[in-house]
């Protein structure tokens, strides 16, 4: 019995990831295909990347979703950032009970009425005041609406590890409240910070349903693109972006472990530094 338990294991860690990265890995080999039909294998070529380069309606979706989501993902995260410190450093305030329903409203009221409310609202505002026309400042508007409730909520997590004294200690030091933030508080919770610009960005570059009730002519995202042209079948075209998509969250994530790893290196040496000094 002892020594079948690895193999069940690793039989069951076999299927999981076959069911993972299985559609995946079919997906990025079948970009490769000279067919048309993304079904039938007809020989290795790389056909379909040059006319994906050369396709301007789903290049122009790309660069516009790339746009929102980095507009997005920044004032995400100031406006996650001020929130989150509102709730984990000012304690018990009016208004504290409201603000926190308002913030993780978002994280569970289904897409649709996001998208919904968001369009009442535009419409109403244009009829009203004459802005915002429906397009691409509508779509940042709405995105940053539910993005910076996820920053808020990692950013709370990690306020609420640091320790206040560290703070209090700078203050009583005679730093100012400003000061103080961006001296300490900030380099404190900057992996947070990054994680929620993350996260804020991934949102909102992947958005499907928020974005279509808030677009307007002339702004249309990526998503949008994609999933009008798989509504007539999957082309070709498609299994290739989805394969440069692929590679460059590869090569972002091994980045990203890479310089953590070496962050993490330099801090231990750093330790072991100031340890050896100390012992002079």
């Amino acid at each position: 019995m002892p020594g079948r338990r690895p193999i069940a294991l690793y039989t069951t860690l076999a299927l999981g990831y076959a069911f993972l990265y299985g559609p995946i890995a079919s997906l990025v080999v079948y970009s490769f295909n000279a067919s048309p039909l993304v079904t039938v294998w007809a020989g290795f070529s790389t056909r379909w990347y040059w006319a994906l380069i050369a396709n301007e309606r789903i290049l122009g979706a790309a660069w516009l979703s790339l746009r929102i989501a980095a507009v997005t993902a920044t004032v995400a995260v100031v406006l996650g950032t001020l929130a989150a410190i509102a709730l984990a450093r000012f304690g018990r305030f009016r208004g504290r009970a409201g603000l926190a329903a308002l913030v993780t409203a978002p994280l569970v009221m289904p897409e649709v009425i996001i998208g919904l409310s968001m369009l009442l609202l535009f419409v109403a505002l244009d009829q009203a005041i004459g802005w915002p026309a429906r397009g691409w400042t509508t779509i940042t508007i709405a995105h940053v609406t539910f993005a910076m409730a996820y920053v808020t909520v990692v950013v709370q997590a990690r306020l609420a590890d640091v320790d206040p004294a560290l703070e209090e200690a700078a203050m009583d030091l005679g730093a100012r409240p400003a000061k103080v933030f961006f001296a300490v508080t900030l380099p404190l919770i900057a992996p947070a910070l990054i994680a929620g610009w993350l996260l804020a960005f991934t949102l909102s570059l992947d958005d499907l349903v928020i974005a279509s009730f808030v677009s307007g002519p002339g702004a249309t995202t990526l998503p949008m693109v994609v999933y009008s042209s798989v509504r007539l079948g999957v082309s070709p075209e498609i299994n290739a972006l989805a394969t440069l998509i692929v590679v460059a969250v590869t090569v972002g994530i091994t980045v990203a472990g890479l310089v953590i790893a070496g962050g993490e290196r330099r801090r231990k040496r750093r330790i072991a530094k100031d340890a050896a000094t100390w012992r002079r």
